[in-house]
């Protein structure tokens, strides 16, 4: 949970007007609307709305390790002559992308389940590739021609636009949604396989062994056979993706696909960095960071602002850009909280007249371990007429005002689960000694593989890290079920 309420959306609408320009990968002439300027002036405005969304790394170590490696990939390119960006930002989302005239991103959750300096390779000469082939460019030329705008950021091989909160006054737009949602638009399958292609092709000009590009794809496929594991052993349905693995084809077939590719510059003699690379990613944050907010087991902790929350057993906590939501049981019912913007009001009676505008209803004034609290429900005017709302705002540490909403799929459930919701809303509290030792985020370590293997090696992960034998085999690149030798140098979380 962001310190900010809105997440911005990367976009870039061109007007008017085409060029005619070659392409530097192809040779081939093609009708644009972004020439070569356009790119550069259209990837140094977002990469500035990029930096707004998502903090680089403070890890200046890992920074120019990152970059030195992505240099020479770039310099391997077919535009070699721009100035080319490759920044680490610090998200546990397993995502890469680019955007136009030469800005790379990797997060530092990718970074944690990469094993070795070929595999980071092979995810940044992909973004490479995508640049250089002006993918981009192309989208946005068949978009004007369609008369939409243009999103530019691109999450390893797609483009995705996330649907924020315009603001207070748009809090109750999507008040019957549990979560944020957003819309993926991928790359043709084309696209895909070209930078798939042009990866390959970079790596092997910088002796890498292309064929680790497999390594990474089979790794992200196990990324979500492990999330349907999980779901099934919880009996839930696997929720939508809105990471990289929602744009691409399907696991087995993004396998075949960049298996034939990769194997077309195999060079298994080739080094593959492993050592230098755990040195590089050695004590990064893995999972959620402090800046965000921290969930261990049925608590979330925000050391940054102060307060402590505790879920229901059998409750989930989702920990998303812009709200915080506490999901019952049977994911029929949610509390969800948001920060409110000073904007909306000083007083709580100020807010409730801002985010609501309210045609009728009442409010009850409370105090929440200390903290004033005042509960509203009513009906409240929204774009597409009005809303039945039952919130409760509530001043917390630092006299941060937040919204807690009552959510649900129809007004019986709702009825229903009220008690439950307002009694999450009790636990809000500002955080303790204790809870702040438990808030300690997480960190990736490197040590030697114990001959009792990962039931052993997951003995020494936080006791609140959930399916820690199975977590550890996906950070080392056997999950579910693959052999690594005793006294290997291996990842571990502490």
């Amino acid at each position: 949970m962001k310190l900010r309420l809105c997440l911005s959306v990367v976009s870039l609408v061109f007007l008017a007007g085409c060029a005619t320009v070659r392409n530097p990968v192809t040779g081939q002439y093609e009708r644009t609307v972004m020439d070569e300027r356009s790119e550069l002036a259209a990837g140094q405005k977002a990469h500035q709305d990029v930096l707004k969304e998502y903090r680089p790394l403070d890890t200046p170590a890992l920074q120019a390790y990152v970059n030195s490696v992505g240099q020479k990939l770039a310099k391997a390119s077919h535009r070699a002559h721009l100035d080319w960006h490759f920044t680490v930002v610090d998200s546990p989302e397993i995502n890469a992308f680019a955007l136009p005239g030469g800005y790379v991103y990797v997060t530092r959750g990718i970074l944690a389940y990469l094993n070795d300096e070929a595999e980071l390779a092979g995810v940044l000469g992909h973004e490479i590739g995508h640049v250089t082939a002006r993918h981009a460019s192309q989208r946005a030329t068949r978009q004007q021609a369609a008369g939409v705008g243009v999103l530019l950021a691109n999450v390893l091989g797609s483009v995705l636009e996330s649907k924020g909160y315009g603001g207070a006054g748009d809090f109750t737009s999507q008040i019957s949604q549990v979560t944020a949602a957003g819309y993926i638009a991928s790359y043709s399958r084309d696209q895909e396989l070209q930078a798939d292609q042009l990866g390959a092709e970079y790596l092997a000009g910088n002796q890498y062994d292309s064929a680790r590009m497999i390594d990474v794809i089979r790794m992200l496929k196990n990324q979500e056979q492990f999330g349907q594991d999980i779901a099934r052993q919880e009996g839930r349905a696997l929720a939508p993706r809105v990471d990289w693995l929602a744009s691409h084809p399907s696991g087995d077939k993004r396998l075949e696909d960049i298996r034939q590719t990769a194997l077309l510059h195999h060079n298994p003699q080739a080094a593959s960095g492993r050592e230098r690379y755990l040195k590089a990613i050695d004590g990064i944050t893995f999972g959620e960071s402090r800046e965000e907010g921290v969930t261990r087991g049925q608590q979330f902790f925000h050391e940054p602002m102060g307060f402590a929350l505790t879920a229901p057993q059998g409750w989930r906590i989702q920990n998303t850009s812009n709200e915080l939501t506490l999901l019952n049981s049977t994911g029929e019912a949610a509390l969800t909280m948001r920060i409110v913007p000073t904007s909306a009001g000083a007083t709580h009676a100020d807010i409730v007249r801002t985010v609501f505008n309210p045609v009728s209803g009442s409010t009850t004034q409370a105090t929440i371990n200390g903290f004033s609290a005042t509960h509203f429900v009513g009906v409240a005017r929204v774009q597409s007429g009005t809303q039945t709302v039952d919130a409760t705002l509530i001043t917390g540490p630092k006299q941060q005002n937040y919204l807690f909403l009552h959510i649900a799929k129809n007004a019986a459930i709702l009825q229903r689960e009220r008690e439950a919701l307002l009694g999450v809303e009790k636990t809000f509290r500002a955080m303790s000694e204790k809870d702040r030792i438990l808030a300690r985020p997480w960190r990736i370590k490197q040590g030697a593989f114990p001959a009792g293997g990962f039931a052993q090696l997951a003995k020494r992960a936080p006791a609140a890290l959930a399916n820690a034998e199975a977590q550890l085999r996906l950070l080392n690149g056997a999950y579910p079920d693959g052999m690594v030798k005793p006294g290997s140098l291996v990842k571990m979380v502490e």
